[in-house]
């Protein structure tokens, strides 16, 4: 079938889907700068699928590398860029990173493509929403300001593409606003693989289980929440891969909302950070050495999202819950602890 290039596909949410891309049947291709991933990935990956994918490691906000790229690869039909800086509170510190990374990737990949057809798939976020009005959240609720340049990001790159999908006729494009990935591949060779001390919260939550961190620190415990801290719709990152199989098959045989088209990706079910850590000490068998401290700027209360357009017309359900993502995510830890990658 298809080959489908993966940026970011070493990346923790990239690495998952390239495995889901070649067991629908799909060739992945991955560019990435292995900036927030690891080479080794690749070699994980062929454990899972059998074979190592193609890769090219250069910069996507090298313009000339990119257009070369494309020159060189005529045969790829279909984009799914997750090449970018995502973590909320290092995108409040440094903003210039993430305008300058975020966007120059995704402008250099759609002027290469200028005049060629092409399925392009957008991880985008919830971060849109900001703290939306009415929960759960739909597609159709106001895009607000956002609350960190991260979510600035998102929400331009989402009006990038629309202006660009109308004044050019050879992009079909659909944006995927993730909630919160969580867990692991079923058989704990891949999953998050954070440098550094890690931005999300169960990466935080297993390394401080396994040891590895003396402490994790809840950010806040005075909102108005079930338990005073924040609200998210956490989705397992297998999933979330397969969600992104499901959009380049929609866009494959032709979106009828047009040339483009936002989904939610998310289960439609909040959990608090404090419900999180509960169920990852019911799932390790074990408690958490935690303490609730000040709240962290950028930080949405609670959001979750109605995920009713994706089952209708994207065709995909999330199907796995709290209990494997938490289970998933300490398997991988524990994995990591006998074979280190980096």
């Amino acid at each position: 079938m298809s080959k489908i290039l993966v940026t970011g596909g070493t990346g923790y949410i990239g690495s998952h889907t390239v495995v889901e891309l070649y067991n629908a049947g799909y060739t992945p291709v991955i560019i990435d700068n292995l900036s927030n991933s690891n080479l080794k990935i690749l070699d994980q990956i062929e454990k899972i699928i059998g074979v190592k994918p193609e890769f090219h490691e250069f910069d996507l906000c090298d313009g000339a590398k990119v257009t070369a790229f494309v020159e060189q690869n005529p045969d790829i039909k279909g984009i799914i860029h997750f090449a970018a800086s995502k973590a909320v509170g290092e995108s409040v510190e440094k903003p210039l990173k993430y305008y300058h990374n975020n966007f120059f990737s995704l402008i250099n990949l759609l002027n290469a493509y200028q005049g060629k057809a092409i399925n392009f798939v957008f991880s985008s976020s919830c971060t849109v929403y900001g703290e939306p009005d009415v929960l759960p959240v739909t597609e159709a609720a106001p895009v607000k300001t956002a609350a960190s340049p991260y979510g600035n990001t998102k929400q331009i790159a989402e009006e990038i593409l629309a202006e660009t999908a109308k004044a050019y006729g050879n992009y079909n494009v659909i944006a995927l606003r993730y909630f919160n990935p969580v867990g692991a591949h079923e058989s704990a060779l891949i999953g998050e693989l954070p440098l550094g001390v890690p931005q999300n919260l169960l990466p935080f939550i297993t390394q401080t289980a396994i040891g590895k961190r003396e402490k994790l620190t809840v950010f806040g415990g005075d909102y108005d929440t079930i338990d005073g801290s924040c609200v998210r719709d956490y989705i397992h990152v297998v999933d979330l891969a397969k969600a992104h199989v499901a959009a380049i098959k929609l866009l494959e045989k032709g979106n009828p909302n047009g040339k483009y088209d936002v989904f939610n990706v998310g289960t439609g079910i909040g959990y608090s950070v404090l419900q999180a850590i509960a169920a990852f000490e019911k799932a390790a068998g074990q408690k958490l050495n935690y303490e609730v401290g000040p709240r962290r700027d950028g930080d949405i209360i609670k959001v979750w999202g109605d995920v009713t357009k994706s089952t209708a017309e994207l065709g995909w359900t999330a199907v796995l819950g709290i209990d494997e993502m938490m289970a998933s995510a300490w398997a991988w830890e524990k994995y990591l602890q006998e074979n280190p990658i980096g």
